[in-house]
């Protein structure tokens, strides 16, 4: 038996929000149920994220049932949103790659674009005929993913976060440190395992459903964001520059792809098939 365990579980309904902790999720081919499901558009029709608006940290989008959501966010009254059952079908990019999706009420792009100061509209996609592929260099055919950056879910370990957090006290930003899990937004998060022992993983089974290891999450501007300020530093970009290179990618944490489906639970064991 593993000693390892899911320690928790999180989605972000709307992309580069505030996660929202799970005790169980459901496990669709394209990510977890819910997650990343709608994303922010700018007046040019590209997905806002963090990495251009980090105070979307401090907003929150709760998952209701039936795919709509609840916003929060700092200096606003909340706002219920519906899936779109008819709205607008629009193009919009993400990462460069065109993508199509039903726009929500006019009331959700007020709300954003008053929340963030620019123009803004929210778009939910969730039917399959608009659902993205999984990046083909690392992909088997057929596999794809909603709105997350590339890959249907993203695991991280603590023990993993424990290293890089003694990497942090010993650099030159360690007062920056030690950072929370927030920073790297990843689905699943699992104790037990030993420092950076996912870098081996290949194939895992959480609970009972399977999934395959596609490759390491290269890590961006987002982690350095405070995700209860809004506020960036250097770490942990630095430290992972020093100590966590692959190719020309800083990185942590695995990104995963669903072999079967199924539901995942905190406390479920992890086990390494392969």
């Amino acid at each position: 038996m593993s000693n390892m365990r899911v320690q928790s579980i999180h989605i972000h309904p709307v992309k580069s929000l505030r996660g929202v902790d799970l005790q169980e999720a459901a496990v669709e081919p394209w990510g977890l149920a819910a997650d990343r499901r709608w994303a922010v558009l700018g007046a040019d029709s590209k997905v806002i994220t963090q990495r251009e608006q980090p105070r979307l940290a401090l907003a929150t989008a709760r998952p209701l049932g039936g795919g709509a959501v609840a916003l929060a966010g700092p200096g606003l009254e909340g706002l219920t949103v519906e899936v779109p059952a008819a709205g607008e079908v629009v193009p919009f990019l993400i990462f460069g790659k065109k993508v199509e999706g039903r726009l929500a009420d006019p009331a959700a792009h007020a709300w954003f674009s008053a929340y963030l100061g620019v123009p803004a509209r929210l778009v939910h996609l969730d039917e399959p005929e608009h659902r993205r592929p999984v990046d083909p260099e690392f992909a088997l055919p057929g596999e794809t993913v909603s709105l997350a950056d590339g890959y249907p879910l993203l695991v991280a370990t603590l023990a993993s976060l424990d290293a890089l957090n003694a990497l942090v006290a010993q650099g030159d930003r360690a007062s920056e440190g030690p950072l929370p899990m927030n920073r790297f937004r990843p689905n699943v998060v699992v104790a037990g395992a030993t420092a950076w022992a996912e870098d081996g993983w290949r194939r895992l089974a959480i609970g009972g459903v399977e999934f395959r290891v596609a490759r390491s999450c290269g890590r961006c501007v987002v982690t350095t964001t405070d995700q209860q300020t809004a506020e960036r530093g250097k770490e942990p970009l630095r430290s992972l520059a020093r100590h966590r290179r692959q190719g020309s990618q800083v990185i942590f944490g695995q990104l995963l792809v669903p072999v079967t489906l199924g539901t995942v639970r905190t406390g479920d064991e992890v086990r390494v098939l392969e």
